[in-house]
């Protein structure tokens, strides 16, 4: 008599599936942890947490670091950073604010903005992909670079947006079903992102070149090329941001996007993207930036000081790094 063992699963398949299984476990977490910050919030202020004006408010507030966000987690996916994202944000907002540029309306102050998020990000991604340039340095030159430049712009004085059809978007009666239309930007960008990095080669080429770039290679793909167009993905992302940031405001500053860097990649962190490369998750991602608003609003709303907020902020960075590093000795 012949005794047959059960067939294994590959080893990649279940390294597969335990990275799903993984990756549920950290979102439910994630939604365990903002379920905990409403209830604190509902408890510390009822009234004012719980209202419906301040929740459209905490959603359009997250709209925009959101979308930057999106854009820092395929970057950081790849293994590479971007620490301009804030200045670009600062300088499209500015660019597109001018006197000049809104003469041009709506679709002028729209196009400037994505325009010049594209232009920031094809920057970065040649001085990374073809410059040999470690992406923590170019980064940051176009960080000092774009802050100088809006300042420039601006001679440090706001400059006040016009045009009647952006800032009707900010107002109530643009709401779809109670729904602010930056917060529909946000959620249609989320999906884009979601499908593009888990339904698509161009995901899969992200995270193979994030897990081992020389691997990668070694298999077809255009390692240069492909982190070239992730950074023009960041920049694209800038570029939105700022336009929601410009209808949200009603105005350019270029001392918009102040930290915005700190807080994507935070949001990124937390939600369980690895920092060093080979794993990244929209939803989780998405969920980080939920968490961050959740928790500057009650700060607010409880009169707390920004510092606190800054130390709390980098509480959880760390507490999420040292998480990571567990589950990677752990062989996840």
């Amino acid at each position: 008599m012949t005794l047959t063992t059960p067939a294994k699963a590959p080893p990649q398949e279940s390294r597969w599936r335990t990275l799903g299984l993984r990756a549920d476990v950290r979102n439910l977490s994630l939604l365990g942890v903002l379920a905990v910050l409403i209830v604190v919030g509902g408890l510390t202020r009822p009234a004012e947490f719980l209202a419906t004006s301040n929740l459209q408010l905490v959603l359009t507030q997250a709209s925009v670091i959101g979308v930057v966000t999106v854009g820092m987690t395929f970057v950081i996916t790849s293994g590479g950073i971007d620490l301009s994202v804030g200045a670009i944000v600062a300088l499209a907002s500015v660019w597109a604010t001018t006197l000049a540029t809104q003469e041009f309306g709506f679709a002028g102050i729209l196009f400037t903005a994505v325009a010049v998020g594209l232009g920031c990000g094809l920057v970065n991604g040649v001085l990374v992909a073809y410059g040999g340039m470690v992406p923590f340095i170019a980064t940051l030159a176009m960080l000092a670079s774009a802050r100088g430049l809006a300042l420039q712009i601006t001679d440090g004085k706001t400059q006040i947006v016009t045009v009647p059809s952006v800032l009707d978007l900010g107002l109530p009666d643009a709401y779809v079903l109670g729904i602010p239309p930056l917060v529909l930007v946000f959620a249609a960008v989320t999906v884009a992102g979601w499908l593009l990095l888990n339904r698509t080669t161009f995901g899969r080429r992200t995270i193979a070149v994030g897990g081992n770039p020389e691997a990668a290679r070694l298999a077809g793909i255009d390692v240069r090329r492909q982190r070239l167009f992730l950074y023009l993905l960041s920049g694209l992302c800038c570029g939105i941001a700022a336009f929601l940031l410009v209808v949200l405001a009603g105005s350019g500053q270029n001392t918009n996007g102040n930290l915005y860097e700190l807080d994507a990649i935070a949001a990124a962190i937390i939600g369980g993207t690895l920092l060093s490369g080979g794993r990244g998750t929209i939803v989780g991602s998405v969920l980080g930036v939920l968490v961050f608003t959740t928790i500057t609003n009650i700060f607010a709303l409880n009169n707390l000081q920004s510092d606190v907020q800054q130390i709390a902020k980098g509480a959880i960075i760390v507490a999420a790094v040292l998480l990571q590093r567990r589950t990677v000795r752990d062989g996840t």
